[in-house]
């Protein structure tokens, strides 16, 4: 099978000398062909080279969920085909691996590889839906392309976390927890409309929800990791079905001290809840609005302020290897 191998070299949790073990190892069982990314947006500009050449059958991922994330994005650049296009692996190299993890994948990038290479050795693979946000006709955004995530997108105060997070590494941080867990306090105290939200949500043939302070849109479950310890901010999430939402219309001391305990004891059962916790579950599209600017993530990649982005859930995207 010819492969193309895109490594993330800053990747936190993987050293050259274990890189190169991955390489061997792979290459020991494929026509493998390997590219280290140079710029941010390179993994991305690979992967959609990968997908046009017509001659790679899959493209493995080695770093965290960005790398992961541009890859995608190469790959679905013409748009979602999944009996078309290479099939995607993912070794897990970053500080969280969420994608990773989610498909039930091991965290350690040497484990997860021999899984790797014993799913192709049996065919083993799935079909995944992905998420898709764009700008939105009519507004400041319409002309923002498309951009594909693969685990989860948020607008408003989490993603103001994350550039907070950004800002940090920047400054030669590392991408800790205990790093995170600082910039959601900071984030807080500094949250303008925490006790009066700004952002509007719509859909097809439904009301309106209003004055949400922020929006968790998750495309599987969990949506995120504190250590070994899951975060199911919508439990029902899943590769199989369109996109859930969880968004609330109140950030108070009392109101996020109850909603951050929620989210520390979820379950694949039970998560945040309350008269200030608005859950969706599989909608296939639907557009948040804000009346102010707000900060927008995807797959923890902070992309700027958004006043309005609409959403799309395709099921069965991508075919990946498991």
């Amino acid at each position: 099978m010819r492969a193309l191998l895109v490594v993330n070299p800053s990747a936190t949790t993987t050293s050259a000398r274990t890189r190169d073990v991955l390489v061997h190892a792979l290459a020991s069982d494929l026509k493998l062909e390997v590219a280290t990314t140079e710029y941010r947006g390179h993994a991305r500009d690979l992967a959609r080279r990968a997908a046009e050449s017509g001659s790679t059958e899959l493209v493995v991922a080695l770093g965290g969920d960005g790398t992961v994330n541009e890859v995608v994005n190469g790959l679905l650049h013409g748009g979602p085909n999944p009996e078309g296009l290479p099939r995607l692996a993912v070794v897990p190299g970053g500080s969280t691996n969420v994608f990773a993890r989610a498909l039930g994948l091991p965290n350690d990038a040497v484990e997860a590889t021999g899984a790797l290479l014993d799913a192709l050795r049996e065919g083993s693979e799935r079909t995944v839906g992905l998420g898709l946000a764009a700008g939105t006709p009519g507004t400041e955004d319409e002309g923002v392309p498309e951009r594909w995530f693969t685990f989860c997108a948020g607008y408003g105060f989490d993603a103001g976390v994350v550039g907070r997070v950004e800002q940090q590494r920047e400054r030669g941080k590392r991408s800790t927890h205990a790093l995170y867990v600082r910039q959601v306090v900071r984030q807080f105290f500094g949250e303008p409309n925490r006790r009066h939200g700004s952002i509007t949500l719509e859909r097809p043939g439904e009301e309106p929800l209003e004055n949400l302070v922020m929006s968790i849109i998750c495309n599987t479950a969990p949506w995120s990791y504190l250590g070994n310890r899951p975060i199911y901010a919508s439990p029902r999430a899943s590769f199989d079905t369109a996109l859930d939402v969880l968004g609330f219309t109140k950030l108070s001391s009392a109101a996020a001290g109850r909603h951050i305990a929620q989210l520390m004891t979820s379950t694949p059962e039970k998560g945040p809840h309350g008269k200030h916790a608005v859950s969706l579950h599989d909608q296939t599209a639907f557009t948040l609005h804000s009346q102010v600017p707000l900060p927008f993530q995807m797959d923890g990649d902070h992309l700027g302020l958004r006043t309005s982005v609409t959403f799309t859930g395709v099921r069965r995207a991508l075919r990946v290897i498991v």
